[in-house]
């Protein structure tokens, strides 16, 4: 059992979930139809921390407002 040094707070991140949906289908600019990822961004996940795939995260959701896959509620 580890034990924390008083003032010491020690806190484990959760790792941010991929953005896979299981609809794995490639457009012809290579972007996954179903995360909207590239297929570098993909293949590279696992090795990536999580600043790294949440700028990930943003990139899909502008790839996704730009291909009209997301609705904006005004």
């Amino acid at each position: 059992m580890h034990k924390e040094e008083p003032g010491i707070k020690m806190e484990i991140e959760r790792r941010v979930a991929s953005p896979c949906v299981s609809i794995c289908a490639l457009d012809d600019a290579d972007i996954c139809l179903g995360c909207q990822r590239t297929v570098k961004e993909i293949t590279d996940w696992h090795a990536m921390d999580n600043d790294q795939r949440r700028a990930v995260l943003r990139l899909c959701h502008e790839r996704a407002e730009a291909g009209g896959l997301v609705w904006k509620l005004s």
